[in-house]
């Protein structure tokens, strides 16, 4: 079961990064149903310097925690942020975000997704 649900989930990044340039590697972790009319989702994303992941919005809240590298994280209506291993974002749902790993180290981060169960994980912006 846990298995195919993270097959399920690696399918789902998968169409989600079809937007997104090459250089990043995206890594399912965990999925769980909970809370009730959610799925919690938990996966690693690995960018790879000058790569940006591309404007999208999640139909939940977005957590996360830099584990290594730096990346400069845009979230509509707030100013940019440079961000390194052992700073931590939150981004509420539905608002438009990037991330591009700056410097000359790939980026790597950990995100915790809470999203509406039976939607999209992300979805691209113009």
């Amino acid at each position: 079961m846990k298995k195919l649900a993270l097959a399920a989930f690696a399918i789902v990044l998968t169409t989600a990064a079809a937007t997104a340039q090459d250089g990043i590697k995206r890594t399912p972790l965990q999925k769980t149903d909970f809370p009730d009319g959610y799925t919690t989702i938990t996966g690693l994303a690995e960018i790879q310097p000058g790569v940006s992941a591309g404007r999208h919005t999640h139909p939940g809240i977005e957590t996360g925690y830099v584990l290594e590298g730096e990346t400069v994280m845009s979230i509509d209506g707030e100013p940019d942020r440079t961000m390194k291993a052992g700073d931590s974002y939150t981004i509420p749902a539905g608002v438009p975000h990037d991330a591009k790993a700056v410097g000359d180290k790939p980026v790597k981060v950990i995100g915790i997704y809470i999203i509406e169960r039976g939607k999209p994980l992300a979805t691209p912006v113009q």
